[in-house]
């Protein structure tokens, strides 16, 4: 199954006209979290596609169970050639909650990172909504986890959200600086410290 991941690799990057900018950190073979602004379909796919192969190999999204279950072709992409972690969206019980948080720490394990969207849904692109609050759980139960703000320009243009065929135009993707929480960190505070991280690389593209 993981014969077909660099030729889809190659066609996301053709497709969505992708430039890559490094501009806080550099890939590595090391555990992290890219957490991403989300304003496409395509988000997940293109962001796994900008990471080299080697980095590639240990990364595994994670994705809305509610869309990535629908029909064959889905669930063979999101199990079969991207080893997803599929979560439940919308209100779920304090005990689900809990659940879903040990299989991100049991997908994690000790060697892979992971691809997140902590908006929780997609947007308008036009502002980077207020973060749900799983990757603080996340980060206070792994504390040395390093996260990477990522900001991905130009996606939901290119399959805006209702349409199902890709419109090519150019795109980019910039990684910015790893964070990690502090010790003793409000939730609150490291959420909106984590958001204002991924905004800064989207004001940075505008000055």
């Amino acid at each position: 199954m993981s014969q077909g991941r660099p030729l889809l690799a190659a066609l996301a990057r053709i497709l969505s006209g992708l430039s890559i900018r490094w501009v806080g950190c550099r890939p590595e073979v090391r555990q992290r979290v890219y957490y991403a602004n989300h304003t496409s379909h395509l988000d997940f796919l293109v962001l796994w596609s900008a990471l080299p192969r080697e980095v590639r190999a240990f990364t595994r999204p994670v994705a809305a169970k509610d869309y990535w279950e629908v029909g064959r072709t889905r669930r063979y992409l999101a199990a079969g050639l991207f080893n997803a972690i599929l979560v439940q969206r919308g209100n779920i019980s304090v005990e689900g909650r809990a659940r879903q948080l040990d299989l991100l720490l049991e997908a994690l394990g000790d060697r892979y990172s992971l691809i997140m969207f902590p908006e929780g849904t997609r947007g308008t692109g036009s502002e980077i909504a207020p973060f749900k609050s799983g990757i603080y759980h996340l980060s206070l139960r792994k504390p040395d986890l390093e996260l990477v703000p990522v900001y991905m320009h130009n996606l939901g243009r290119i399959l805006p959200k209702g349409e199902c065929i890709p419109v090519p135009m150019l795109s980019r993707i910039d990684f910015g600086a790893p964070i990690r929480v502090l010790d003793g960190e409000p939730k609150e505070t490291f959420l909106g410290r984590a958001r204002e991280a991924l905004g800064s690389l989207k004001c940075a593209c505008l000055s």
